[in-house]
């Protein structure tokens, strides 16, 4: 059964973003359907941010007329005192196709960058020093929201150096940088016959690279070679059994194939290797939702709203919808409340607006 109007997936499906026949699922013990969704984003957050660097993302589109790509986000500082020096902060941004752009933060936190190549990974540098790093996925919606806190010491404090994981990434090799650059250009075909071709070369050169078996899942994904794609992905967490991009994105297929206690514990593990990720608690906060598992689920969505207020927004419509099926419509109008002060030009406005007026939430 699937829900009209109030769970609007922000997820384009698989079909159209990576080849895959999208599959809507129901939830057993309440009859409805809820789309996996990736980090949610309102043009307007999108447009507001990358203004500042001269870049309108919703008027972009790449050449086949998707919406171009972007990564994107704000540095929150903690502890600089109001009227203290900004410290020297830069973002740099990698992707297989740019190397090192860098974007020097202003007050403001802002920074925007238009995604070229496939992966990516983002640095946070401060007074020259790396601080923070963290992969960006391939997979799910084309404008992407990461948001970076640093704590920022007073005159005359100090801070222990903090610890970059460089745990999930490789060291290049030589023999296969031309490959990945191949495989990037050739990413956007349908299918991307070329590109999974390209990948494959890479893993008979080198058989350990655990990002690169994670990569040709997703490819076979898209080329709805779901068989092909379980082996690659397995390979990959045979490798390297922590890699979340690996877990995320298998644990998303498995959903697919309404396979949800499997999916479940593919999420889990990826909270459990990179608990800050505000997606995968999302997701498996949707999937305990399938297994009938409703505290779980609420407070995995939560801990994805704690992490991502607005780029996971949408997680207080799948509260709302859960509260409104077992009956407690205050509580379900407060979750709308909620949503509506993150996302006050969604489509369903007035839908919700009625339902709060109608539910009195406290």
């Amino acid at each position: 059964m699937r829900t009209k109007g109030v769970l609007k997936s922000s997820l384009r499906t698989i079909r159209e973003r990576k080849g895959l026949a999208m599959r809507t699922f129901a939830i057993t013990a309440i009859t409805v359907a809820i789309l996996l969704t990736l980090n949610v984003e309102t043009c307007a957050q999108a447009d507001e941010i990358c203004r500042e660097f001269g870049e309108t993302p919703t008027r972009e589109v790449d050449r086949i007329n998707r919406q171009a790509p972007y990564i994107y986000g704000r540095i929150i500082l903690k502890g600089l005192a109001p009227n203290a020096k900004l410290p020297r902060i830069i973002v740099v941004y990698t992707d297989s196709r740019q190397p090192a752009l860098r974007q020097v933060i202003s007050r403001s936190g802002n920074y925007c960058f238009k995604r070229q190549g496939s992966g990516g990974i983002i640095m946070i540098e401060v007074e020259g020093l790396e601080t923070a790093r963290k992969n960006v996925s391939d997979i799910g919606e084309p404008r992407q929201r990461e948001d970076f806190e640093l704590f920022i010491p007073q005159t005359g404090q100090t801070i222990s150096p903090g610890v970059v994981s460089t745990k999930f990434t490789r060291s290049t090799n030589d023999k296969t940088t031309d490959l990945y650059k191949k495989a990037a250009e050739s990413e956007s075909d349908k299918p991307p016959k070329k590109a999974i071709e390209f990948v494959k070369e890479i893993v008979a050169i080198d058989a350990e690279d655990f990002i690169a078996w994670a990569k040709l899942g997703s490819l076979y994904v898209a080329a709805n070679l779901l068989q092909e794609a379980e082996a690659a992905f397995t390979r990959a967490l045979e490798l390297r059994p922590d890699y979340p991009t690996a877990l995320v994105n298998f644990g998303m297929l498995r959903a697919f194939q309404n396979q949800f206690d499997a999916a479940v514990a593919l999420f889990e593990r990826a909270v459990l290797s990179d608990p800050k990720s505000a997606i995968a608690h999302r997701l498996l906060g949707e999937s305990y939702l399938q297994i009938r598992k409703g505290s779980l689920a609420l407070a995995a969505l939560d801990k994805a709203l704690e992490l991502d207020p607005l780029g996971q927004a949408e997680c207080h419509l799948l509260k709302a919808r859960l509260y409104d099926l077992v009956g407690a419509k205050n509580l379900a109008a407060a979750e709308y409340k909620a949503f509506l002060k993150k996302v006050p030009d969604h489509a369903d406005k007035k839908k919700f607006e009625k339902y709060i007026k109608d539910n009195r939430p406290q």
